[in-house]
């Protein structure tokens, strides 16, 4: 059967329950292949390390739920509450919900690294829409994961807000921060939330440099994890180019 004859099912466990007009562009609509997507939430509300920290056995049972309904691959989504963890317990955790549940997993972060890595990305300027504490948090995360994270900046808005932001804000903001760190060899944006698909081609464009976005990694992994191969234009060099 071809690729695109053949049926997938994959789960993804959200974070936020946003009403429709506050979501990024999903790009994995995009992706050119019969795939149903099933969707759970967590539901958070206030984006804060609190109710981050007590979200695993809830991330756990959702996941469970997608393998027991016969899922190609899972997705429990949101970089911040497995970030918490750390990035070596995140790995031992992960590891053992496939073992016990027999499905393969990829969470936010480590879709993000396995990004990076494959970009050759090795210090990088990245920003989020979380205070100050949150993004030292991520900035360890990725340092213990082996990069040299130069500055991990949040953008100023209420967590329940984000999608408001304007996109030429988010624009000027992460240019703003590119250009402090002239030795940085790429770019991270962390979260789904705020509506930053539009720009990212032209972040690339004015900085120069190649830019992992939450969006275009997670489709991208969920091609190379289902055996798919189709780049997607306008959303970046990863997409785009589909590096193995």
């Amino acid at each position: 059967m071809a690729e695109t004859e053949k049926e997938y099912l994959v789960g993804t466990v959200r974070p936020t329950n946003r009403p429709e007009a506050g979501q990024e562009l999903d790009l994995d609509t995009l992706i050119p292949a019969n795939i149903k997507f099933l969707y759970s939430t967590m539901n958070f509300t206030r984006g804060t390390e609190e109710e981050f920290s007590t979200s695993m056995p809830g991330y756990e049972a959702k996941a469970a739920e997608f393998a027991r309904m016969g899922a190609n691959l899972v997705r429990p989504s949101g970089a911040p509450p497995f970030m918490l963890l750390g990035y070596h317990k995140e790995q031992e955790l992960i590891s053992s919900w496939e073992k016990k549940y027999h499905v393969p997993m990829f969470t936010s972060g480590q879709n993000h690294v396995h990004a990076l890595r494959t970009l050759g990305m090795k210090k990088f300027v990245g920003a989020s829409y979380f205070p100050e504490k949150m993004n030292n948090i991520f900035a360890r995360y990725f340092t213990d994961a082996g990069f040299q994270v130069l500055a991990m900046e949040g953008i100023d808005s209420p967590f329940a807000d984000v999608p408001k932001v304007a996109p030429e804000k988010i624009l000027e903001f992460m240019k703003g921060i590119a250009a402090k760190h002239k030795n940085a060899d790429g770019i991270y944006m962390l979260g789904s939330a705020w509506k930053s698909v539009e720009i990212i081609e032209r972040l690339e464009n004015d900085t120069g440099l190649t830019v992992v976005h939450a969006g275009p990694a997670r489709a991208w992994e969920t091609q190379l994890r289902l055996g798919l191969r189709h780049p997607i234009k306008g959303y970046g060099r990863l997409l785009a180019e589909m590096p193995g």
